[in-house]
């Protein structure tokens, strides 16, 4: 059992404090990067902008003062009618205005900034959850929880497989069944899923992640797959049921239309050399892209009545045509 998860979580706070004016999504929308979600009250913040802005002015009228006193007394200095100290500070005037400058800047900046932040915007597409504030309600930087935004496209889809499970898949790459990762156990394997109220694996991914170390406490270990999700229908937090490829393996496969069941098991109509239906009994093993796996029961070379089960009986002679077995179609793997 596994499940699914979204590929990235964010949780929505504001970056400035103040009063929440509006909200600007419906509850549990699909966003794109840069969606307006909230807006603050803004003319605090505006104001501050004013107000740097002004801070600039006077240091910038500052600092043309200090040049031209320095440019003023160069010449004098030079032919000793001001003495050297006065130089001296009218240098270190000019480096303090320079600062000073350089300050009221950084702080336009900032403040530039918090008025930015006062529209707080989607930091990447998904969906987002509902609203936990409403108009009116004031808002604290980095504590008050906004709403938070999951990415659906791909997902995470996260197991825990025991000790031996991962011993069998790790084994498979020494064995050379399976490509070997070139520093993570996790080499983009393939792995299908399928729901709950799904009878057959209808959704592909690729393993991505695998844990560093077992939980000594249920004796498992850490896995994540990436599932492509288009059409956003798989759900973070619902239950799959998840299969991962461990390496090829040699089996006998039939559609799993061509196994009829009876009283005594389950079986598949064969047809003999003389024309005739034998019905052979056959133990299954999983089902594989619409395909049964026969673990005994049949040979190579019999051949296996995969359509029109209905007219065929025990016993009766059949004319039978060559028919083609394929895989179903699943969801690609990216």
């Amino acid at each position: 059992t596994a499940r699914i998860e979204a590929s990235a979580r964010v949780e929505i706070r504001p970056r400035v404090s103040g009063q929440v004016m509006q909200v600007h999504f419906q509850d549990g929308a699909l966003v794109k990067t840069g969606d307006l979600l909230f807006t603050l009250d803004q003319r605090p913040f505006q104001i501050a902008v004013e107000s740097a802005r002004a801070e600039v002015g006077r240091n910038e009228a500052k600092l043309t003062l200090a040049e031209q006193q320095v440019q003023r007394y160069t010449p004098l200095v030079a032919q000793r009618f001001a003495p050297e100290s006065e130089m001296d500070t009218r240098r270190s005037g000019l480096r303090e205005a320079q600062a000073g400058l350089s300050a009221a800047r950084a702080a336009l900046r900032q403040a530039e900034l918090d008025l930015e932040f006062s529209e707080i915007r989607a930091p990447r597409p998904g969906r987002v959850s509902d609203r936990r504030v409403d108009a009116g309600n004031l808002v604290q930087q980095g504590v008050t929880l906004l709403t938070t935004l999951v990415a659906l496209d791909p997902v995470y889809v996260s197991f825990d497989a025991s000790e031996a499970q991962y011993l069998r898949y790790a084994r498979a790459a020494a064995g050379g069944f399976r490509p070997k990762g070139n520093a993570t156990p996790a080499d983009g394997a393939q792995i299908q899923l399928r729901l709950l109220d799904e009878t057959e694996f209808s959704h592909a991914g690729r393993l991505n992640f695998v844990d560093n170390t077992f939980d000594t406490r249920s004796g498992t270990i850490r896995g994540r797959a990436t599932v492509p999700n288009p059409d956003l229908f798989l759900t973070p937090g619902s239950f799959a049921r998840l299969r991962l490829f461990a390496g090829d393996a040699q089996a006998l496969m039939v559609p799993d239309a061509a196994v009829v069941a009876d009283q005594s098991g389950r079986m598949v109509l064969t047809v003999a050399a003389d024309g005739t239906v034998a019905p052979r009994s056959v133990q299954l093993g999983p089902l594989v892209d619409g395909l049964r796996v026969v673990r005994s029961g049949l040979a190579p070379e019999d051949r296996v009545i995969i359509g029109g089960l209905h007219r065929a009986r025990p016993g009766s002679r059949v004319t039978a045509e060559q028919g083609r077995i394929g895989p179903s179609p699943l969801a690609s793997v990216q």
